[in-house]
């Protein structure tokens, strides 16, 4: 096929020239055939379904706990049930863990001391 001419915006010529196409190839004759699969179905306590497929080979160790995708919450096999969810502590603040080592009476001479240092120095009245 012979180049093409085209004007641009200036005013000069371009030439565009055709490439042939690429010959398409199917994406499982550049992967290989497909493995056999088998889908595991687990289940989260909020009684979501999910089913994973996994490779089925000779000694497959499908695990035991799945994630959900819809919730997040560990999923298992067995539908009458189903895995208890993680308890995660809260985030503590630096006060949540001060308080936990100090009494309010301890705090508060603290809090005493470093005012009246502050006050000595001449920084606050």
């Amino acid at each position: 096929m012979p180049p093409l001419a085209s004007t641009s915006l200036t005013g000069a010529a371009t030439v565009t020239r055709h490439l042939p196409a690429l010959p398409r190839r199917p994406v499982e004759a550049e992967r290989g055939d497909a493995a056999p699969r088998v889908h595991i179905s687990y289940w989260c306590s909020n009684g979501h379904e999910t089913s994973p497929s996994f490779a089925e080979e000779a000694g497959l160790a499908v695990p035991e706990i799945w994630d959900c995708p819809r919730c997040g919450l560990p999923a298992g096999q067995d539908q009458a049930d189903p895995p208890a969810a993680n308890h995660n502590a809260p985030y503590k603040t630096h006060l949540a863990y001060v308080k936990e080592r100090r009494s309010e009476t301890d705090g508060q001479a603290i809090l005493d001391e470093a005012l009246q240092s502050l006050r000595d120095r001449g920084l606050i009245r």
